[in-house]
């Protein structure tokens, strides 16, 4: 998933976007209210993790401005408010989860595959691609007993292929899930993964569309 991280506190930030990116994750940091924007403006997220106490302004604002112009990315509202009215306003404003800091990190990890499940329209927890099981709460896949082990960003390519499960995904659109602004990229990076996830899941579990991308049937 691609996730932009609204948090004006740098030690959270950073502990909290080094924490998904081991999990294979892209992460996009904003510190305040405008940069926030500006990364909404040209790129497109999976999910927000957006706090309210912003040195600019509160995070309901974007929260708001978001839903009125019909950007359905799922919102987690992470903040130190725990007053149930300013609860009630959040999930009013649009978000779809508020946790309380201080959080647990894995928590967080957690709330946000659950919410990307919800987004791609399969909630469930386990499913199958042919013979392979995929524990996508646990980011972990299955052949029969045995577990196939992938890197953190071979997981993140897998998960975004199933996500979009029967639809192609261009080479630029699984590069934004995998990576955020100013990672260094490399040409082939997804022709790269996409070998590598072939070679433990078999040749026929990703199909190519010449000129258009990859999908999984």
């Amino acid at each position: 998933m691609r996730v932009l991280l609204v948090e004006d506190e740098a030690d959270i930030a950073d502990a909290l976007a080094r924490f998904l990116r081991a999990q294979g994750h892209a992460v996009d940091h904003a510190p305040d209210l405008g940069t926030a924007q500006a990364a909404l403006d040209v790129a497109k997220f999976d999910a927000i993790l957006l706090d309210i106490a912003l040195p600019d302004g509160s995070g309901l604002t974007l929260l708001r401005d978001q839903r009125r112009g019909k950007n359905r990315v799922p919102v987690i509202i992470a903040t130190a408010r725990d007053q149930i009215s300013e609860r009630i306003a959040g999930l009013d404003a649009g978000a779809d989860d508020y946790v309380v800091k201080p959080y647990d990190l894995a928590e967080i990890a957690a709330r946000l595959r659950a919410h990307g499940r919800r987004a791609s329209g399969d909630p469930a927890a386990e499913s199958y691609v042919g013979t392979l099981k995929v524990d996508r709460a646990g980011a972990r896949l299955f052949r029969g007993a045995d577990e196939i082990r992938l890197t953190s960003r071979e997981w993140a390519l897998f998960d975004a292929l199933l996500s979009a499960r029967g639809r192609v995904l261009s080479k630029q659109v699984l590069e934004d899930r995998l990576y955020a602004y100013g990672d260094a990229v490399e040409g082939n990076a997804v022709e790269v993964y996409v070998s590598r996830l072939r070679s433990k899941i078999g040749a026929d579990a990703i199909q190519t569309r010449r000129g258009l991308g990859y999908l999984i049937p």
